[in-house]
């Protein structure tokens, strides 16, 4: 049951077409926002989480959050479909394999490395900056960092996801230094492995038990468990958590 009333808030989720960003869109528009669906790929994807999503007056958008120019330029191009923009999720992120057991060569896995940081940690902090920009002028907003239990525990093989979420760890908390004076909060969910397109093909198997046996839950985190956290930490009653980074892992890494 919804009971957080967020119909005078206009939202940009990033990575909305699917998992974790569609589920967080789908809760923010039962509140009452508005909300404006990002995507990279998969137009059809977007454009149909759009039309399921309640109320009126949502948008759907495009952009690679690899670049940061094109992530600034998101949140500009959100406020002007949604008028403003008071509550921006950074949820959208690459999980790339970039071993340095030498299997990829030094280009290839360079590539892959920089995309990673760039998608995961330059690009939301470009979106931050710009929505900053819209939100002091709006007399406040709220930012959510999606982040991960990778930042604590490490990501072998994936190295440069483990260092992009916890660089996004910490600039959510000192971002929420900064413009706290502002009005404007900020904060960070760290979940473990959620059932996700992006995460199935490491739920697999034997692989797949041994990652849900992690937790004393013997499962992973479901996408609306990762919105509902979400949505608490948009909301006003969390205002004072601005800073924190909300651990969303089923016991699976205590730190």
């Amino acid at each position: 049951m919804i009971t957080v009333d967020f119909s005078k808030r206009t939202a940009l989720v990033t990575g909305s077409s699917r998992g974790v960003g569609r589920a967080t869109a789908k809760l923010l528009a039962e509140a009452g926002a508005r909300v404006c669906v990002h995507y990279r790929n998969g137009q059809s994807e977007a454009e149909d989480v759009v039309a399921s999503l309640n109320g009126t007056g949502h948008a759907v958008l495009q952009a690679d959050l690899a670049d940061p120019q094109s992530a600034r330029d998101l949140v500009d191009r959100a406020v002007q479909k949604l008028g403003s923009v008071n509550l921006l999720v950074n949820n959208a992120g690459v999980f790339l394999p970039h071993p340095v057991d030498g299997s990829q060569d030094f280009e290839e896995w360079l590539s892959i490395f920089t995309r990673t940081l760039n998608t995961n940690l330059i690009g939301p902090a470009a979106a931050a900056y710009q929505a900053i920009q819209h939100m002091r002028e709006q007399g406040g907003g709220t930012i959510v960092n999606v982040g991960s239990r990778g930042a604590y525990r490490g990501e072998a093989g994936q190295i440069g996801y483990g260092a992009a979420k916890a660089g996004l760890h910490s600039l959510s908390q000192s971002l929420a230094q900064e413009v706290g004076k502002d009005n404007i909060t900020v904060h960070a969910v760290a979940p473990g492995f959620i059932e996700t397109a992006m995460a199935r093909p490491h739920l697999q198997g034997e692989a797949g038990k041994a990652v849900k046996a992690q937790s004393p839950l013997n499962r992973v985190a479901t996408v609306e468990e990762v919105a509902r956290a979400i949505l608490y930490l948009a909301s006003p009653e969390a205002k004072f958590t601005t800073g924190s980074v909300l651990d969303l892992n089923g016991a699976s890494y205590l730190h």
